[in-house]
């Protein structure tokens, strides 16, 4: 390839042919501020805050989308790049709504940081504001728009990883505003619930739906049993709230912290991971043995389950009838341990500590009430937790690591390595091929479905059957799977399909990053590092292997895809037009 030499504030760079001067200076180590640009989905020069000089250039150009040339001069800090950064966030300011004390971004709102390192006034230009108002109908989404800055971030995000494309820019000039078409509300089109919109916001524009009130009241009710289960990709990704690297696990500190809030139980998901591949990996031996629907899909992901059912109800049949592991979790909770402990369903209160928005959502969705009550009571995400643990004073760095109560607090590996993309195909070979094949393998890693590739595919030798699978990350590479899938072009046994690119270390319910290390780091790596690392030291890593698993079967539901177990542990889909 052909290399670029340039020059960027005085020093030498060699790039490679077609490379911004943006991404030169990330290389040469020098930061230029951005507040739309995204890399591979938001290039479009919007914003005007990473402007910079060009030797020979009439005006201050877009760095985001600017290519270098041979022997090009920039600079990025002079004092005509400077004021001009400057008067384009003051301008920003004059339009914003500045509540930032009680904004859920405080601390972490991008416009707030660049507008403090540029020596921003709030009121420098003061007049008319567009006109808003906050969009509270989606239950996992809130969108004000008296906060957002019109990046289009979200815009990008919905459509490209997403392939949903909901929302977009309405109105024009100065009542230019971000909304769905017709002005629908957002809970009444087909939205997902992804949260990744939220994730890629550099303001509160807009936010998940907070439950951390219904918690605190549940907690202080003297007549409320109230328990935890926390997801596999929570316990990698909450550090970094608490000032810990990406990726570091704080599971034991977690637990820690979920005790001193007062929760009865700490259970981990991990456990009803277990369970979802034992139920989910049955359906598919059944499904193979039997005829049933081929290729079999993943039914964890919320977001993808409500995809599905916008755009594709004519294959809802390929999906598992399994609950996800939440809702696992909740249904195991109000039936087996409830029963185990003589408390009655009705005064039992379930959180879930989730990376996902949708979560929000699928709680309240139909066919989720294994005891007669909802399975779930309260979701929290990873952020909603932290602020949790700030708002009640726990020291949490300061906490000595505790482990998760039995029974529902054992998990394998295998569960959870369900916190990246791959894991849960990966967890289920592992049980399906024992099975299968009568015995162990000798080796339990298939490292053919991991890594952060929107598709992954394999082929395994199990039992004399040429098994055939697939591993989707995004909406978007869905899409274009479940096109192929139509077309009777996808040969595949079996399809995981996680919704976020990544899957669940990268959910809309994860701790924000700003946009400099979205572009610069690779966190969806870093995140699923730490969960493979943990899975390698475990001494059990298979679902089936879980005493907890044998135990709850043995006792309770008898054995995997049993009557008893479908009436608790599976669940049903519907058909759903393009607005709701």
């Amino acid at each position: 390839m052909k290399k670029i030499n340039l020059k960027i504030n005085g020093l030498s760079v060699t790039v490679p042919e077609g490379t911004t001067i943006l991404e030169a200076a990330n290389i040469a180590g020098i930061k230029i501020p951005t507040l739309c640009y995204l890399k591979d989905i938001n290039k479009i020069g919007a914003c005007r805050v990473c402007v910079v000089e060009v030797k020979g250039a009439r005006n201050l150009v877009a760095s985001c989308v600017y290519p270098v040339s041979e022997g090009m001069e920039v600079i990025t800090n002079s004092p005509k790049v400077l004021d001009s950064r400057k008067k384009t966030v003051e301008l920003l300011l004059s339009n914003h709504n500045q509540d930032c004390l009680s904004c859920v971004r405080n601390g972490s709102c991008e416009l707030n940081k660049l507008s403090y390192e540029l020596g921003c006034k709030s009121d420098s230009y003061d007049g008319v504001k567009t006109e808003s108002k906050v969009d509270n109908s989606s239950l996992s989404i809130v969108r004000d728009n008296s906060k957002c800055i019109l990046c289009r971030r979200c815009v990008a995000a919905c459509q490209a990883y997403q392939s949903v494309s909901v929302i977009g820019a309405n109105s024009k000039g100065f009542d230019t505003h971000i909304a769905c078409a017709f002005e629908q509300p957002l809970g009444e089109v087909s939205c997902v619930n992804c949260g990744q919109c939220i994730n890629v916001c550099p303001t509160g524009a807009l936010r998940e739906k907070d439950e951390i009130d219904e918690v605190l009241e549940a907690l202080n009710n003297p007549d409320k049993y109230v328990v935890v289960g926390t997801a596999p990709s929570i316990r990698v990704a909450l550090g970094e709230e608490f000032g810990y690297p990406i990726g570091k696990n704080v599971e034991g500190k977690m637990v820690a912290a979920l005790r001193k809030l007062g929760f009865k139980n700490v259970f981990d998901v991990d456990f009803a991971a277990d369970l979802t591949i034992m139920e989910e990996g049955y359906e598919f031996i059944d499904r193979v043995k039997n005829g049933g629907k081929l290729p079999m899909m993943t039914s964890c992901s919320p977001a993808w389950i409500k995809f599905m059912e916008h755009n594709y109800p004519e294959l809802l049949d390929h999906l598992s009838t399994a609950k996800s592991p939440q809702q696992m979790f909740g249904a195991c909770c109000k039936t087996y341990f409830a029963e185990k402990m003589g408390i009655d369903p009705k005064k039992m209160f379930v959180v879930s500590i989730m990376p996902c928005t949708a979560k929000k959502y699928e709680k309240d969705r139909p066919y989720q009430s294994a005891a007669g009550v909802k399975d779930i009571d309260a979701v929290l995400t990873t952020r909603e937790l932290a602020r949790l643990i700030k708002r009640c004073g726990i020291m949490f760095n300061n906490l000595k690591n505790e482990q998760f109560d039995a029974p529902l607090g054992i998990g394998s590996g295998a569960g959870l390595i369900f916190g990246a993309t791959g894991g849960v195909m990966e967890a289920a070979l592992r049980t399906v091929a024992s099975v299968l094949t009568g015995s162990d393998l000798n080796n339990i890693d298939f490292n053919e479905v991991r890594g952060n590739s929107s598709v992954k595919e394999a082929v395994y030798d199990i039992a004399g059957m040429k098994v055939k699978v697939a591993v989707v990350s995004s909406l978007s590479a869905a899409r274009d799977m479940m096109e192929k899938v139509k077309q009777g072009k996808a040969d595949y046994h079996f399809i995981e399909v996680m919704s976020c690119p990544g899957g669940c270390v990268n959910g809309g319910g994860q701790p924000i990053l700003d946009a400099h290390t979205r572009n610069t780091v690779d966190y969806k790596k870093l995140r699923a590092s730490a969960i493979y690392k943990t899975d390698k030291a475990m001494k059990l890593r298979m679902s089936h292997h879980n005493p907890a698993i044998r135990e709850i079967y043995d006792s309770y539901f008898e054995k995997p895809n049993s009557h008893k177990a479908h009436e608790a542990l599976h669940t049903k889909y519907v058909k759903r037009n393009s607005f709701n």
